[in-house]
């Protein structure tokens, strides 16, 4: 299936629609922006898939999410600095035949990840 993401925003119970996230991939100390994009009404990529598995490479790839951004979107009143600005997840793609689902629980004091399905 290639890789995909989507958020949920544990403070409002809610998928975090809005929330601007970037893809890079990147080797040692470099990255490389691929793209940019909002999450959909679901709280998802919003092209279903950020690669498919023709286009997903074996390496190493980073997430960064805008969760200061997307919670000050909503109305909440975050401290200067936020506790949380941005949230940068790297991982790795080691079998390009699988599914790489990286999903996100986000509040403005904590987040968590694992490998969904």
């Amino acid at each position: 299936m290639g890789l995909s993401t989507h958020v949920l925003d544990t403070m409002n119970g809610t998928p975090a629609s809005g929330m601007r996230v970037r893809l890079y991939t990147t080797q040692g100390d470099q990255a490389l922006l691929v793209k940019s994009f909002t999450l959909n009404e679901d709280g998802r990529n919003p092209d279903g898939l950020l690669y498919d598995n023709a286009t997903l490479k074996v390496g190493t790839y980073r997430l960064v999410f805008d969760v200061a951004g997307y919670f000050k979107a909503r109305g909440v009143v975050l401290p200067e600095p936020a506790f949380l600005n941005e949230v940068s997840l790297d991982f790795g793609v080691a079998d390009t035949s699988q599914h790489y689902h990286v999903p996100l629980l986000a509040s403005p004091w904590s987040y968590s990840t694992y490998r969904g399905s």
